[in-house]
């Protein structure tokens, strides 16, 4: 049973209890086989970055909180490292093998495949799920299935036949972009300019013409923009950085802004959505509430 800092420091002074692990700290008693114990439930809280847990032990009247303990994942860390790992892979085969076909539509995924940085998340809550219930007598464990409203998150007040309503409902897309950037050059920020329709993510990356991808620019910005990035357009393009001197805006903040104002990816209700059921508990019959 989990006990207090203090009781666990007495009963190691005194030589009743030894060290049996170190993280999460636990002791186990010297001169008792067995014993008594009392139920304890596992509270388990999904969230996209840190994942909350709580043994919980009930009594008749009330419930008291006997250990706390925050679970941070690396799904965002996994994520960029697997990137850069296919970046440096993309760019030695074009460099080495331009004769090889690509072997992309090759591969399988197996049912119920996640990508590794969500996978990474099932399989840190299954494991400390699974080291908790070996140390202390957990007899329950509750979930909590929380499930968002990605279109509530961008827009609180929806409510009814506005969920089958698009956000260019009423506009065209030029309205909507003049509207959506405040008339002004999503770039440089400069308003007194003819304004021009721009992909953030140019077509000939992949991009889309949906209104998510695209944004206002100066015929400035849209030219020494081209069919580059949006990092290296802020990092290298010197014209730019006369504008925004001009304009006394950083590149930075500029930069930030654009990534905000597009659409938003919502990664953390993604990522919670799609982990939702994916958790292979220990075989105690699990209780969701």
């Amino acid at each position: 049973m989990p006990c207090s800092e203090k009781r666990a420091r007495l009963l190691l002074a005194r030589g009743r209890a030894v060290v049996h692990k170190r993280y999460p700290f636990t002791i186990r008693l010297k001169g008792r086989a067995g014993g008594d114990t009392q139920p304890l439930r596992l509270g388990i809280d999904p969230g996209s970055k840190t994942t909350g847990l709580a043994l919980v032990r009930k009594d008749a009247e009330d419930r008291h909180v006997l250990c706390l303990f925050d679970l941070v994942h690396r799904g965002f860390q996994i994520r960029k490292v697997l990137a850069q790992r296919r970046a440096f892979r993309r760019r030695r085969r074009s460099q080495n093998l331009r004769y090889r076909a690509p072997r992309i539509n090759n591969r399988t995924r197996p049912k119920g495949w996640l990508a590794p940085s969500l996978q990474h998340r099932v399989d840190t809550v299954t494991a400390w799920v699974n080291r908790l219930t070996r140390l202390a007598p957990v007899t329950a464990i509750s979930q909590e299935l929380v499930r968002f409203d990605t279109q509530k998150l961008e827009t609180p007040e929806i409510t009814g036949v506005e969920y089958q309503q698009g956000s260019l409902l009423g506009y065209e897309v030029c309205e909507y972009l003049l509207e959506k950037w405040g008339r002004e050059c999503a770039y440089c920020g400069d308003t007194d300019t003819p304004l021009e329709v721009e992909h953030v993510v140019p077509r000939a990356h992949g991009g889309s013409n949906r209104v998510s991808n695209l944004t206002l620019a100066c015929h400035a910005c849209n030219q020494g923009k081209g069919n580059g990035t949006l990092d290296a357009f802020f990092t290298t393009d010197k014209g730019l950085k006369k504008r925004l001197k001009a304009n006394s805006q950083s590149a930075g903040a500029r930069l930030e802004r654009v990534q905000r104002e597009l659409k938003r990816p919502l990664w953390d209700a993604s990522a919670v959505h799609a982990t939702r059921w994916c958790c292979s508990l220990p075989s105690r019959p699990p209780v969701y509430r």
